[in-house]
């Protein structure tokens, strides 16, 4: 079983890689001057991707990341419903976040704003 999961997880991490790439690729581009590297590498990868719409868009940008979102609920369907530790650790999660979703929320808070003023800072580092 627990091979097995592994092999499901592993599967999943290559199918979902070229999708993961292109998003990855479409963020750096604009981080920069489309003449530096890495925006010109990115440029070239979107490209690759827009200049082949069967393959890119319908093949690696639909098809692979809807594979695994089928694989992934199977997967997670059958561990759920096998394993009881699973669902009590669910539980005591659930609880846990009940508990504290006051502090939670000001860290998710605090990590957006972080994010925010990096994303804000790179602008200005670019112009």
């Amino acid at each position: 079983m627990k091979k097995l999961r592994r092999s499901i997880a592993a599967a999943e991490l290559l199918l979902i890689f070229p999708a993961a790439l292109f998003m990855t690729a479409l963020f750096v581009r604009n981080l920069q001057p489309l003449q530096y590297e890495p925006a010109h590498t990115a440029e070239l990868i979107v490209s690759w991707y827009a200049l082949r719409p069967r393959i890119g868009l319908w093949g690696l940008l639909i098809a692979l990341p809807l594979t695994v979102l089928v694989i992934g609920c199977g997967a997670l369907l059958r561990s759920w419903s096998a394993d009881v530790e699973l669902r009590q650790t669910a539980r005591d999660m659930l609880a846990a976040i009940r508990r504290h979703l006051v502090t939670l929320m000001i860290a998710g808070a605090t990590v957006t704003a972080g994010g925010v003023l990096a994303i804000v800072a790179l602008h200005l580092l670019t112009d």
